[in-house]
């Protein structure tokens, strides 16, 4: 299969984590998320695994009480982040950005919240990276399905500082793991661009760690 990289390499330069540009007052239909989910799940998992579920939230109400309860860590922890070394202006726009969805996020036309099922038990680096390695790209292949659909998404981890409140709200059992919340709308726009990032040969390394290739003299994307 040829793909048009004309289109491919676009969607994999411009899906960014949307915040200001979300749509708050659009609908967002079932049936869309619904077929960015099963795209997703043709993502790779460990061992064929399958322990994905997707909690997709769409009751106002819900979604009002997660809200509260992501702009309550959000206000406790995103702080942290000035309390230090003086940030650069790329910095402190995407915490500006977190602020204001903090803000937002209990009016967000939808959430979906993926989940594994069973609990992480061990600490073991091995296991904790095939554990979430099952999921994890399952749901950046949601977020691109978004994209491509003319929505944006953020991928959020606040609301696990207090999972048990979390799965209180939405009936879920003490025996998934939580692994992401998303808020789903239409985008504001859809003329994204590619991030500013410094060379890959500065961070690629052949064969020894440091081993880089020369690095270009533009410091461009």
């Amino acid at each position: 299969m040829d793909f048009d990289l004309s289109q491919t390499d676009p969607l994999l330069a411009t899906t960014r984590s949307v915040r200001k540009r979300l749509d708050l007052e659009r609908p967002v239909p079932r049936d869309v998320l619904l077929e960015c989910i099963r795209l997703a799940v043709q993502a790779p998992t460990g061992g064929n695994s399958q322990t994905w579920r997707w909690m997709v939230v769409d009751d106002p109400d819900k979604i009002a009480a997660l809200g509260e309860l992501y702009e309550r860590a959000a206000k406790a922890y995103l702080p942290l982040y000035r309390g230090g070394a003086p940030l650069s202006d790329q910095t402190e726009r995407v915490l500006d950005s977190a602020d204001y969805l903090g803000e937002v996020m209990g009016r967000v036309p939808a959430m979906v919240i993926p989940v594994s099922t069973g609990r992480l038990t061990t600490e073991m680096p091995a296991a904790a990276a095939a554990y979430y390695g099952s999921i994890v790209p399952a749901v950046w292949s949601f977020q691109l399905a978004l994209r491509s659909r003319g929505l944006g998404s953020c991928y959020t981890t606040l609301h696990l500082m207090e999972e048990a409140l979390a799965n209180e709200i939405l009936g879920m059992p003490d025996d998934v793991t939580g692994v992401a919340l998303l808020p789903v709308a239409y985008t504001v726009g859809t003329d994204f661009k590619p991030a500013r990032r410094g060379p890959v040969e500065r961070i690629t390394y052949f064969n020894e760690w440091k081993a880089s290739l020369e690095v270009p003299t533009d410091d461009g994307p």
